[in-house]
């Protein structure tokens, strides 16, 4: 999943379109639920994580290239001075991106997606010391209701309570620091030099990794969804991007939470799993908690 507020600065909406906004975002979601969806089958299958990984940040990397082979390249600007922060924000993805795709393995698709949308209430906890942003009674409020759900959905006092969920824990965090890193280069640095940071980023770094621990598919299906993670990930940024265009974040983030109803029709269907009363209520604690954080800032602003 992408960062809720990642792409929400970089523009005002060229259009007052909110209604293909919204459809765009859903499709966004519904590309990122098949991402997932797609990692657990290959993970399942005996595919290393790292693996996996790199070919989801190599085909990013591929795609984000394109563009900057035509004669086109204003859309890649960014000063000089920003090559550090956006360096450390294409890591933090590499992060989240990582240690989400192992915890997969082993938490089903309505767990991990649940723990990684804690991601925007670690977001406004960490706001206070990293942008100095003032948090009121109704955020902190909503922040420790958030982490109420987390704990409800980890389960840590319980037999239940799997150690990958620290892994989706971690990927949550990182993918918080992701989303602050950019706000912090809000309106300097141009959207489509952020991809292709993190797809080249992500592709050197992960390809040792990859080298070492390589297991070719052996079926057509899984050799096809191995390239395809890579281009559903893309794709789902490049949606969300123009989701944006037509509609504010104000408008759109609600709807970030089909993103929960995609995977956990997906368990579904394609492993058979069904999350149990106490994994519905913590996602549902966490979306609500997600959604009066969301309130308080359209009110505030």
């Amino acid at each position: 999943m992408p960062d809720a507020p990642a792409i929400s600065h970089l523009a005002r909406p060229r259009e007052d379109r909110p209604g293909r906004g919204i459809l765009l975002m859903l499709l966004a979601y519904f590309l990122f639920s098949l991402t997932d969806t797609s990692v657990k089958w290959m993970s399942l299958a005996g595919l290393p994580a790292l693996q996996l990984a790199f070919m989801r940040f190599g085909v990013h990397l591929a795609l984000s290239t394109g563009p900057m082979l035509g004669r086109d390249h204003s859309g890649f600007t960014a000063p000089q001075a920003q090559a550090l922060a956006m360096l450390v924000r294409a890591v933090l993805l590499v992060t989240s991106t990582v240690t989400n795709f192992i915890a997969l393995r082993y938490l089903d698709l309505t767990v991990t997606a649940a723990i990684m949308f804690s991601s925007p209430i670690i977001v406004s906890a960490l706001s206070v010391p990293l942008l100095g942003e003032k948090v009121g009674i109704w955020r902190w409020s909503a922040i420790l209701v958030g982490f109420v759900g987390v704990l409800i959905v980890v389960r840590p006092w319980s037999a239940e309570f799997h150690w990958a969920a620290l892994l989706s824990l971690t990927a949550a965090t990182a993918l918080a620091l992701f989303s602050i890193m950019t706000r912090k280069l809000a309106g300097v640095a141009a959207p489509r030099t952020m991809q292709f940071y993190v797809g080249l980023v992500g592709a050197c770094a992960l390809l040792p990794a990859a080298v070492i621990t390589w297991e070719s598919p052996d079926t057509t299906l899984n050799w096809v969804l191995m390239f395809a993670i890579g281009f559903f990930a893309w794709s789902g940024h490049h949606f969300f991007g123009q989701a944006h265009g037509y509609a504010p974040a104000s408008v759109l983030m609600p709807f970030s939470y089909s993103f929960l109803i995609y995977l956990t029709i997906a368990g579904y269907l394609v492993f058979g799993t069904v999350p149990d009363a106490l994994t519905v209520l913590g996602a549902l604690v966490i979306a609500l908690a997600g959604l009066v954080i969301w309130w308080r800032e359209r009110v505030m602003r």
